[in-house]
């Protein structure tokens, strides 16, 4: 073989190799931030609702999800459930629900991005519970 044709295997090889290198990290790129792992809703008392942050200010809410209330409807057993908003209009809407019973849709993300929020749990929609 002469050394040409050697080199143009070996650039060959190289651009096959740096391809599938990018392709596959875009599809954990993805998969790890903006593929969703499940969705669904919770409902509970919207504790705490917050923007905050150092370089990057993120809308960050705390709901407390009761699985057991007294008669005079104080949770006694209960888990909090930690979420982050991106749109400004439902952050505005959520704001106003501080202190209420509220039912939200979250979609669950695989990571988080710091530019997004401190959760990979993302809410896109708000209902007052009745």
């Amino acid at each position: 073989m002469k050394l040409d044709s050697v080199k143009k295997i070996a650039k060959r090889i190289l651009w096959i190799f740096i391809s599938v290198l990018i392709l596959v990290l875009g599809v954990y790129i993805f998969w790890k931030y903006f593929y969703t792992y499940s969705e669904g809703y919770r409902a509970g008392l919207l504790q705490k609702f917050t923007r905050k942050g150092n370089i990057f200010k993120t809308y960050e809410g705390e709901i407390i999800l009761s699985s057991v209330t007294s008669s005079t409807n104080v949770a006694l057993a209960s888990e909090k459930f930690f979420f982050s908003v991106t749109d400004d209009s439902l952050a505005h809407a959520l704001d106003t629900l501080q202190g209420r019973f509220v039912i939200v849709h979250y979609k669950q993300k695989n990571g988080k991005v710091i530019w997004k929020g401190d959760t990979p749990y993302f809410v896109d929609d708000v209902k007052l519970k009745e």
